[in-house]
């Protein structure tokens, strides 16, 4: 069988496609989505949501973008969750025309589907529902001011899906239960300790590390990374089940 692609420096170029794969231009960018609400420390409402689904989808039917990278407006927050002004009275989020829906739970799965590498760079509060849309990343690279934590019980909402399945894979069982049961918040080393980020920078060095680590994955093959996310994430595809329950 013919090969498909050959490695260069820059990246990997097509060459002509046998009938099995197509023809794929070579990807040489990274694309960063920003939650950009500092004023509430980066909170989704539900437009944010479907703003950072519509710039996702973009992101990854582009070609030229190989990595994608997820971070919020400022030094202060990464995201601090769903913004608690537009919770309707049972306790749902509204959107505009006040229609009760968590379309965050879309944007997950997105996360967790898109075949491209998405990385979390993370500054300041990552709490609640913005703990969990870090960790749906592929990678989480934190400043040293990063803070990481759960507060949903305390107001009595939670994630019954990935939120805590999955959180349960990363730093395991008895540490997942007290992350959600007590609802306490961990400092960028102690999240480093228990495997939440990959690694943790001076704030000053926080964009230019997570472009580096995006540099890095650049240089590899779309193809190899798309099929390793894949079956990296097979280990939790039943995740996906309870996620829809948890909506």
């Amino acid at each position: 069988m013919n090969k498909c692609f050959t490695p260069r420096l820059n990246g990997w170029i097509a060459l002509k496609a046998t009938p099995i794969f197509a023809t794929t231009n070579p990807a040489t960018v990274s694309a960063k989505i920003t939650i950009n609400r500092p004023e509430v420390r980066n909170a989704f409402r539900p437009l944010t949501v479907k703003e950072m689904i519509n710039a996702l989808a973009d992101a990854r039917y582009d070609d030229n973008i190989g990595t994608i990278i997820l971070t919020g407006e400022g030094e202060k927050a990464f995201c601090a969750g769903g913004d608690q002004k537009v919770r309707g009275d049972y306790g749902g989020y509204q959107d505009a025309s006040g229609v009760h829906h968590l379309n965050v739970l879309d944007f997950q799965r997105q996360i967790r589907t898109c075949p491209k590498p998405v990385v979390a760079m993370v500054a300041g509060f990552s709490i609640g529902g913005g703990h969990v849309l870090h960790m749906m990343c592929d990678l989480t690279i934190a400043a040293e001011n990063a803070v990481f934590g759960q507060t949903g019980p305390k107001v009595g909402s939670f994630d019954g899906g990935w939120g805590a399945s999955y959180m349960a894979r990363i730093v395991g069982q008895k540490k997942a239960r007290e992350i959600w049961f007590l609802c306490r918040q961990y400092d960028a080393k102690e999240a480093l300790d228990m495997g939440l980020v990959n690694t943790v920078v001076p704030i000053a060095d926080l964009e230019k590390e997570t472009v580096r680590w995006c540099r890095e994955m650049l240089q590899n093959s779309p193809m190899a990374l798309r099929c390793l996310k894949a079956a990296l994430n097979a280990d939790c595809d039943g995740q996906a089940g309870l996620q829809e329950l948890a909506g």
